[in-house]
C-alpha cells in the first residue's frame, strides 16, 4: 500500500498556570501529526507497507515535535501516540500504522526511552477530537506522568484519510502529587 502525506500539523500546548497557580517553568506538550491518504483501498490486503510507513512516521513526527519544543530527545519525559481513521478507512489500518514499529522508531529518537507508548485508535469525521494518552518514557507506572493532550484538525480526517500523531511532553502533569495507595 502506498501512503501519501497530505499535511503535517504541529500543535504546541504551553500551560503557564493551573487553576490560578503559576506553573514555572511552563508545562509543555507538543503533538506532531500527519494526515495520510492511502493510494489504494484494498481493505483485506497485507499490512506490511503500513508497518513500514509507521516506522518512517515515528522518526519524522518525533523530529518535528522535538523541533517545535526546541529541545533534545533526552529532555522528553512523557509520550503517547494516536491514529484517527476517516469514516471510510478500516481501523486495522490505523492500528497497523501505530503498531508494531512506530513506537520503536519514536523510542530510538529519545535516549533512555524504554516504556511502551500508550496509544489510542478511533474512527471519526473531519474535525473529530482525539485524546492522546501520555505516560513516562521510562516508567509506565509513574503517576505524575499520566496525562492527556487533545488534537482536533478541523478538516481532517476526510473519509478516506488517516491522521497519525506522536505526542511528547517535557515533564509530568503540572503540580502533580498523586501517590500510589
Amino acid at each position: 500500500m502506498n501512503v501519501q502525506i497530505t499535511r503535517i500539523v504541529i500543535h504546541l500546548v504551553e500551560r503557564c498556570a493551573e487553576l490560578g497557580t503559576v506553573v514555572s517553568p511552563p508545562h509543555r506538550q507538543v503533538v506532531a501529526a500527519a494526515v495520510l491518504k492511502p493510494a489504494d483501498m484494498d481493505v483485506g490486503g497485507e499490512l506490511d507497507a503500513l508497518y513500514a510507513a509507521g516506522a518512517e512516521l515515528g522518526r519524522m513526527l518525533t523530529g518535528r515535535a522535538l523541533l517545535a519544543l526546541g529541545c533534545a530527545g533526552q529532555d522528553i519525559h512523557g509520550y503517547g501516540k494516536a491514529a484517527l481513521a476517516g469514516t471510510g478507512v478500516p481501523l486495522e489500518w490505523a492500528a497497523a500504522l501505530l503498531h508494531p514499529r512506530l513506537g520503536k522508531a519514536v523510542r530510538d529518537c529519545l535516549p533512555g526511552a524504554s516504556s511502551i507508548m500508550p496509544s489510542v485508535t478511533k474512527r471519526g469525521p473531519p474535525g473529530a477530537c482525539v485524546d492522546i494518552p501520555l505516560h513516562s518514557v521510562t516508567d509506565m507506572w509513574s503517576f505524575d506522568h499520566f496525562d492527556t493532550v487533545s488534537l482536533c484538525v478541523p478538516d481532517s480526517p476526510a473519509p478516506h484519510e488517516l491522521l497519525v500523531a506522536v505526542a511528547l511532553a517535557e515533564r509530568g502533569r503540572p503540580l502533580a502529587r498523586v501517590r500510589p495507595g
